[in-house]
């Protein structure tokens, strides 16, 4: 099952997008787009699309002559000791969103201290998260949340990982040769969802694209059961694509 590349990347759209932010914040009474794209140096033609996604997750708000100023989760974002709870709760929304737009279970895991962490995830009745039958900072090289944490760690940081949380076969699909594996997430490409196919645990299909926001090494993931496989692809696809206001939380 190949997923093809995206055209663009969610990551360079948050890095426009803070640009954007930044050149909002300077103005307090309000400034244009035609203004923003001046001084934030991008097409207004591509604006649109970001402005778009920005007044949908509250960053910015339009008024009433059609000038943007800062909206409420930037206020909130940027509240100093309520900035993590603004934070978590405004992850929590988005990923309910993505939840319901997926129609799968989605989660946000990060690599903190050297182990796999499941920070934040929103699931359902119809859309019910993978079942934990297996610790998942002990299945890094068959989860597509661990795969795709893995890639984004270099050579030493891998063999580190292995070497406290050593390769056992989960399933069948399970990759359990140290080089195999170290070979396929080198040739995973930066903008194509990592997948699990059955790898980690039988009945369940996964994909997770990477979260880059500084030097933290975090991921977005999603499950299906097997007999929802033939939405994998779509749904990948969708996940790549919303990752950016995930990503762009993380960063401001």
């Amino acid at each position: 099952m190949a997923l093809k590349p995206e055209p663009t990347a969610p990551f360079h759209s948050v890095q426009y997008a803070l640009r954007v932010l930044e050149t909002v914040s300077r103005h307090g009474g309000g400034v244009s787009d035609v203004q923003i794209a001046r001084e934030a140096g991008l097409p207004v033609a591509h604006l649109s699309s970001l402005l778009l996604m920005l007044r949908r997750e509250g960053y910015v708000e339009q008024v009433s002559d059609g000038a943007y100023v800062i909206g409420d989760s930037l206020v909130l974002l940027g509240s100093g000791s309520t900035r993590r709870e603004a934070l978590e709760a405004k992850l929590q929304e988005t990923l309910t969103e993505l939840r319901d737009s997926v129609g799968a279970a989605v989660y946000i895991s990060r690599y903190i201290d050297g182990e796999v962490k499941i920070t934040q995830f929103a699931d359902g009745p119809r859309t019910p998260k993978v079942h934990e039958w297996v610790d998942f900072r002990s299945a890094a090289h068959a989860s597509a949340v661990g795969k795709c944490l893995l890639t984004q760690l270099d050579l030493d940081g891998r063999r580190d990982h292995i070497s406290r949380h050593k390769i056992a076969r989960l399933t069948s699909r399970t990759i359990t040769n140290e080089k195999v594996l170290f070979s396929k997430l080198d040739s995973q490409p930066p903008t194509v969802p990592v997948l699990d196919l059955q790898e980690y645990a039988v009945g369940t299909v996964c994909a997770a694209v990477p979260l880059t926001a500084g030097s933290a090494v975090g991921c977005l993931a999603l499950s299906l059961p097997i007999e929802h496989a033939h939405r994998l692809r779509s749904a990948a696809d969708t996940l790549n694509r919303r990752a950016a206001p995930v990503v762009l939380s993380l960063a401001i």
